[in-house]
């Protein structure tokens, strides 16, 4: 098979970010059921390059490999030779030699695709300042188990245009629903993203507006890792955009809502938000384990039908 990548939803088709949610489930149901006895990647090792902190992300690709049978590696520019300047291409070409697949979360989404360019053993975008497709394929799946199929439903995104806003936009492409974009004005996505979704996203500045009848709300903090010296501007830009329980109120009766965390209560969520039982970040926050024991075996392994 020839090497995947997967650095957006969009390198996926629509068809098999469909296989991948259903997989992810029955993954899951397995684990429960038997425990952690599927191990197909015995002797198989993920390298986990990261330049940005990370609990999430790292302890499910960890865990991930642990259960599958495999290895995982921590990696940090701190104590590899990336962090002394040697070219990506390069550190792309020694690893693929040594591991079987690679994880990479970091800043330049540039940086991420030079990277896979160079690699011969899959690379899995684990974050980056454009997209965070793994945080996606676990927010699908939980809104997929816990109200079934979403084709034609309708997401709501209140914040910041940021890499989970585009990762939001291309989900509505790749699982054919609506997304309605809500942002303060100067802080919307980039309009080529935007553009490419067509009528499946509407953007939108008035919170109030945009939950009205919504079967899922989601958002972000508002200052993103690096962005932190724009905190206070933000938190008056933002003003009026803290999704709260009123605001869930004027959505459909079973709204669901997402936070891919750490959230920052009392800002971008109120004080109380995620202890209303419409809040599931906690289940949705352990789907990340089992949408990326999904998507490292189908690069590796292709499609599997038990």
């Amino acid at each position: 098979m020839a090497t995947r990548h997967f650095l957006t939803l969009l390198d996926l088709s629509p068809e098999e970010s469909h296989y991948l949610i259903q997989r992810a489930i029955t993954i899951k149901n397995r684990l429960r059921a038997q425990g952690p006895t599927y191990a197909p990647f015995t002797n198989r090792t993920l390298a986990m390059i990261f330049e940005k902190s990370s609990t999430r992300t790292r302890v499910s690709f960890e865990t991930a490999m642990a259960h599958f049978g495999g290895h995982a590696l921590f990696l940090s520019p701190r104590d590899t030779q990336l962090g002394r300047g040697e070219p990506i291409e390069d550190t792309a070409r020694v690893l693929a030699e040594m591991v079987d697949i690679v994880m990479i979360r970091t800043f330049c989404h540039a940086g991420l695709e030079t990277y896979a360019a160079a690699s011969s053993v899959p690379v899995i975008n684990a974050l980056s300042d454009d997209y965070h497709p793994c945080q996606l394929l676990a927010d699908v799946m939980t809104w997929t188990e816990l109200r079934g199929s979403v084709r034609g439903r309708t997401a709501v995104w209140i914040g910041d245009g940021n890499n989970m806003c585009h990762s939001w936009i291309n989900a509505a492409r790749q699982f054919d629903f609506k997304l309605r974009v809500c942002c303060p004005e100067g802080y919307e996505p980039r309009q080529d993203i935007l553009e490419a979704a067509g009528d499946r996203v509407t953007l939108l500045h008035d919170p109030a507006e945009a939950t009205i009848g919504a079967d899922l709300v989601t958002t972000d903090v508002w200052a993103s890792m690096g962005q932190e010296e724009e905190q206070a501007k933000r938190e008056a830009d933002f003003a009026g955009f803290q999704v709260n329980e009123a605001m869930l109120d004027s959505a459909r009766p079973d709204v669901l809502f997402l936070h891919c965390l750490p959230a920052h209560r009392g800002e971008e969520i109120s004080e109380t938000l995620l202890d209303d039982p419409r809040a599931v970040v906690w289940q949705e926050a352990g789907n990340r384990l089992h949408a990326q024991k999904a998507l490292i075996e189908f690069l590796l392994l292709g499609r599997v039908d038990h």
